[in-house]
């Protein structure tokens, strides 16, 4: 029984599918006009393991998970301007660079991956209903949510209005009917990205894409909505407002989810206090993407996460002493068996994954002390089973076969044993390997082996025609 914290209700609640046979959930993805820092990761890894829950808990439900990408904002055209290009040129660059991140962190694509730009037509309609409704109004080329025309707007974030409009984005104007009023629609200068409307040339407001978004892919009321707590207010309220009020007071999304900061200690990371730690820095430094992983699991989702160095070097021994127990016993067959209970059941309690990571830890244990070979091939089961769902490719089953190709590769590399063309021959087969891991899409596994290769000093170079390698 999978039970998760719902903030609309503020308590746990037991998780049930809101339709038979099928499972839906939104997470607010990247505005992309930069790159991703470790904190964006955060919700991206999260939900990522919520995912692989849901695949494992609900295995005859359909699950459908999309993440948006806001592809209209006034930080890209700022960027447009900036760099003199045109708008797809920015976010273009910045979605695959994300995705990048996000692959190296063991993130899985969503199934569905809506942008705001192809959009328009369905955020277009939502707003006509809403002004039809009443809930809206046109305004000097704007078009407004009207907050008094909601008697349940404030309940998500429970909030009195004046607190709401102190955090609001949008600055109070002399159009508006209630300085809580949100922005639908806004003019376009013709000099920046927009679309005709009936209210004029402009652009949508940023609440109303996800709703158009949630309706057009998932249906009028989903079952889990995630993303940062700091998208409890105004973004996920405003929505949650919009949408009630176009589908007739029906919910938005039965639970709502949200993650705690990652933080430097007293401030959250952010790209706008300039405190942040981007993700493809730590890739190149050298930092595994399943260490990084494993690191922002190490705290409950809810809760802060100081981002240390020492975070890290802890993340990096944990992940290579149950890898290294996996190796010694790499020659017992898998046993089939249940999913370890005590790994289960921590997820399932609201995605404790610290609990989780304990469990492994008692896993490895079995692994290195259990004195017949049933124990072992169970416990490689159940280490598989963590891989999978934790997302760790590393300790999953189909990585097992391979993984002494590269931990034994050192012996090789003596010139006083074998030959180059012997040593040749085993450096091009590990690459082989790390090009087929790619391939299934397990970049956690490529990293690994990108990484003990550059160790025993075989750098790698990739590119379009494929991997070349040299040595250091």
């Amino acid at each position: 029984m999978i039970r998760l914290y719902d903030t609309m209700t503020r308590e746990k609640r037991e998780f049930t599918p809101g339709e038979p046979g099928r499972i839906t959930m939104y997470v607010c993805g990247p505005t992309v006009y930069g790159r991703a820092h470790i904190g964006n990761a955060r919700p991206a890894v999260a939900f990522d393991v919520l995912r692989r829950l849901l695949k494992h808990s609900y295995p005859e439900h359909q699950l459908t998970y999309a993440r948006n990408i806001t592809d209209v904002d006034d930080k890209i055209i700022e960027a447009v301007r900036s760099e003199g290009v045109a708008p797809e040129v920015i976010t273009a660059r910045y979605e695959a660079a994300y995705l990048d991140d996000m692959r190296a962190l063991g993130v899985e694509d969503p199934d569905i991956a809506p942008h705001a730009t192809q959009e328009i037509a369905a955020m277009g309609a939502m707003i006509g209903e809403l002004v039809a409704s009443g809930n809206a109004y046109a305004a000097e080329g704007h078009v407004l949510f009207d907050v008094s025309s909601d008697p349940h707007y404030g309940v998500l974030s429970r909030r009195d209005r004046e607190a709401m409009l102190a955090g609001a984005r949008v600055e109070v104007a002399p159009y508006k009917r209630n300085p809580g009023d949100f922005v639908l629609w806004k003019p376009s200068a013709t000099d920046v990205i927009g679309w005709e409307s009936p209210w004029g040339r402009g652009r949508p407001g940023w609440h109303i894409e996800c709703s158009a978004m949630i309706r057009q892919h998932l249906g009028e009321t989903i079952d889990i909505h995630g993303g940062g707590i700091d998208l409890v207010f105004p973004h996920h309220e405003n929505e949650a407002a919009q949408s009630r009020c176009a589908h007739g007071g029906k919910p938005l999304a039965r639970y709502w989810m949200h993650n705690g900061f990652v933080d430097f200690g007293s401030e959250k990371m952010s790209k706008s206090l300039g405190n942040t730690v981007l993700v493809n820095e730590l890739l190149s430094q050298g930092h595994r993407g399943e260490v990084l992983r494993l690191a922002l699991l190490s705290a409950h989702y809810r809760q802060p996460l100081p981002w240390t160095e020492s975070l890290i070097v802890q993340s990096k021994a944990t992940l290579e002493g149950l890898q290294n127990a996996l190796r010694k016993v790499q020659e017992v067959s898998y046993i089939e068996d249940e999913a370890p209970s005590e790994l289960t059941d921590a997820l399932e309690d609201d995605l404790n994954t610290p609990a989780a990571i304990t469990a492994l830890g008692r896993i490895r244990k079995t692994l290195t002390t259990a004195n017949n070979e049933d124990a072992v091939g169970k416990a490689k089961h159940h280490m598989h089973v963590a891989g999978q769902l934790l997302g760790f490719g590393s300790l999953m089953r189909p990585i097992s076969a391979t993984m002494n190709m590269t931990v034994e590769l050192k012996d090789f590399l003596n010139p006083a044993k074998f030959s180059d063309q012997v040593a040749n021959a085993v450096i091009q087969a590990t690459v082989d390997v790390r090009t087929e891991a790619k391939k299934r899409r397990d970049f956690a596994e490529a990293d690994r082996i990108r990484d003990e290769l550059k160790a025993d000093g075989i750098l790698l170079e990739d590119g379009p025609s494929g991997t070349n390698w040299r040595r250091a």
